[in-house]
């Protein structure tokens, strides 16, 4: 069996890699699509991210079947309050968590993910929690500003992740010397970065993380860390033949980061081996490596909740499970996250699994970019037009100097 699996290419040059992580991304977008609609005032968390891993697994029932292929979650299903920044997927047993509820008007992050073959797909949005009748309402203030600048922060971080000379045009000396420059440094993106957020009145949130992904791995050999904090740094650049999970986290207040208080109910196996004493704990990890494998997972999603809470103890302590730790803004102020996953290839970045264009003609703000190198990276294409789009399909606009934050409309790159 190992020397099979040496001889399958995994990477994107196999049509069936690309297949697989295609699939995987358009059931977390239907998903993703269907969770928001459960984004209203009143309504559990916990009910939601129940409903969300349910509408998961009947969507990954549907595809590969009779394959023996593995195939499940790369990420359950969790709904974020205001200041949370990482993802949050309370316990029915917690009492106290299993009520927290949806607060009209806060920015909600709901983030979760699909796998075929270990091949995953994970998209975040957020949105604004409004009534059923508030959903066509135009979305203005504080609101406003914090969705328009992780949009427009999101579009320039994939921009600054295309390798150098990908898409340049012209003469061959011309390609050349595009692509003999230097791809920009973690820090230079995070000024840029926190030019589009200051447009706004806003944070970058301290060590946004985007990862390296790879077959059964989220978290690859190389990582981008925006707005890094002390001790913190990135690693590597982006490569064509590369799969990322692009992170963008921007905060109404000073984007700094604090421990909450809530018990980490997110994990996810780790390489390390470690022989635990615990009969819950070894229940447990037999559990996770047939459910999840490697994959984050929720101790909500396993057969005995309580048995879980206690078993979870020492498999952290063993280093067999990382803890995924909840936390948020310092100072309690809205967050706002997306995650993208992305196809670097020879003719541009490809969004496979992302959060649904935000509709700009419903968010308004008296704020805009002015800065005009971040205008010009904006205006760039994501990707070279390889003529597989219909020729009737309505081209949209990119964001203009004279309207960008203002009217425009949203830009068509995958």
């Amino acid at each position: 069996m190992a020397s099979e699996d040496k001889e399958i290419d995994y990477t994107l040059n196999n049509p069936d890699t690309i297949t697989k992580y295609k699939t995987a991304a358009q059931i977390s977008e239907k998903v993703l699509a269907e969770v928001s609609k459960l984004v209203v005032p009143g309504s559990k968390i916990v009910d939601i991210c129940e409903k969300g891993d349910k509408l998961i697994e009947e969507e990954i029932a549907k595809v590969y079947r009779g394959k023996k292929i593995t195939k499940g979650f790369s990420n359950p299903t969790t709904v974020s309050p205001a200041a949370f920044v990482t993802p949050y997927t309370p316990l029915k047993s917690d009492e106290k968590e299993a009520a927290v509820e949806i607060q009209a008007g806060e920015p909600v992050k709901i983030q979760l993910g699909a796998q075929i073959d270990g091949f995953g797909s994970i998209v975040c949005d957020t949105v604004i929690a409004q009534t059923p009748g508030e959903a066509e309402d135009v979305i203005t203030g504080r609101s406003a500003d914090l969705l328009l600048a992780t949009h427009y922060a999101n579009e320039l971080l994939l921009r600054l992740m295309l390798p150098p000379g990908l898409l340049a045009a012209g003469t061959d000396e011309e390609k050349a010397k595009a692509a003999s420059a230097k791809a920009p440094s973690q820090s230079a993106m995070s000024s840029l970065l926190e030019k589009v957020a200051k447009s706004y009145d806003c944070n970058l949130v301290e060590n946004t993380t985007s990862w390296l992904f790879d077959r059964n791995e989220i978290e690859g050999k190389k990582k981008i860390v925006i707005a890094a904090g002390e001790g913190t740094k990135g690693e590597g650049v982006p490569e064509v033949g590369e799969v990322w999970g692009v992170e963008m986290g921007v905060s109404l207040g000073s984007g700094k980061v604090k421990q909450f208080e809530q018990r980490t109910t997110l994990h996810r196996r780790t390489a390390n081996t470690y022989a635990l004493k615990r009969p819950s704990s070894r229940k447990i990890l037999s559990e996770v490596q047939k459910k999840f494998g490697t994959f984050p997972f929720s101790l909500r999603q396993l057969d005995d909740e309580r048995d879980a809470k206690t078993g979870v103890i020492e498999c952290v302590r063993g280093n067999v499970f990382r803890p995924y730790e909840a936390s948020g803004d310092k100072d309690n102020s809205p967050v706002a996250r997306l995650l993208t996953t992305i196809a670097i290839t020879k003719n541009g970045i490809t969004k496979l699994g992302a959060a649904p264009a935000l509709d700009l003609s419903k968010v308004k703000s008296d704020k805009k970019i002015e800065d005009e190198e971040i205008l010009k990276i904006l205006e760039q294409p994501l990707s070279r037009n390889t003529g597989n789009k219909s020729k009737n399909k309505k081209k949209k606009k990119k964001p203009t100097k004279k309207a960008a934050g203002e009217d425009e409309e949203e830009s068509d790159d995958e």
